[in-house]
């Protein structure tokens, strides 16, 4: 029984050889033909690693003949199979250049941004790649409004922006976390004034009326009236536009405070 499983690994060994020792031959080979079959027959059956080496020694021989654009965005393709986006992302940026017309640009042109997307990173970190991949998705949604991959640029594109969002909400918050009142106060402000429909609204303008609440509550005697009239401002921006918020009760418990001091003051 042993000798036998000898045996069948030893054959498996020498045929797993053998077919290395044929792609090898056929990869630095010039049998064009052959190496465009064996090629597919690799994407084909998953083994896009290899399928993609072959692709790649395709590119050169098959440069201005009518199988080029194939050749070269199955090599795209077969890169971003094998999950080597940043290869695929380079692939499908030189096929989109050179081949604007070609049948196979639109679908480049989208994977070429879903390799962008998948570039990207985390809202708290840089946030460039986001820039570079939002301008790509809007630009596809122009030239292919009726794109059968609409949808999931959408789901990109929705995200991208929530992460932007995101990062100007928290970085500004910060001020916040730290009792910088009055940073805090201006910062938040000028997240809505550079973007008013801001996915965080509802959140930036509560913490512009605490903000101003707490920056108010912490001054000298003879600064709190006007500072907390700011506080009111800012009170009635956040109930008119979020009448039902979550913060609606405690934010009406301050200027129920806020209200009787001032009075006082008056």
């Amino acid at each position: 029984m042993k000798a036998r499983t000898i045996i069948i690994s030893v054959c498996i060994i020498l045929v797993a050889a053998s077919c290395a020792t044929e792609y090898d031959k056929l990869l630095k080979g010039h049998d064009v033909p052959a190496k465009y079959a064996k090629a597919f027959e690799l994407y084909e059956s998953g083994k896009y690693s290899k399928a993609a080496e072959m692709f790649e020694s395709l590119s050169i021989a098959t440069k201005g003949t009518a199988q080029d654009d194939t050749v070269e965005f199955y090599w795209a393709m077969s890169n971003y199979m094998f999950k080597d986006y940043v290869t695929a992302q380079s692939n499908f940026s030189e096929f989109i250049s050179v081949f604007p017309l070609s049948p196979f640009t639109e679908q480049a042109r989208f994977l070429y941004i879903d390799c962008l997307y998948k570039s990207t990173y985390r809202y708290e970190l840089d946030q460039v790649p986001t820039y570079n991949a939002l301008t790509e998705i809007y630009r596809y949604m122009t030239l292919y409004p009726n794109s059968k991959y609409l949808d999931d640029c959408i789901r990109m594109r929705d995200d991208l922006e929530e992460r932007l969002d995101k990062k100007a909400f928290e970085a500004a918050h910060l001020y916040y976390h730290m009792e910088d009142y009055l940073a805090a106060h201006y910062a938040l402000k000028n997240v809505l004034k550079e973007d008013a429909e801001n996915r965080y609204r509802e959140e930036i303008l509560y913490f512009i009326a605490m903000s101003a609440y707490k920056y108010a509550d912490n001054s000298v005697p003879e600064k709190r009236h006007e500072r907390y009239l700011s506080f009111v401002d800012d009170y009635y921006n956040f109930v008119s536009e979020y009448p039902e918020s979550k913060h609606r009760r405690e934010l009406d418990n301050i200027y129920a405070r806020v209200n009787r001091i001032v009075k006082r003051i008056d």
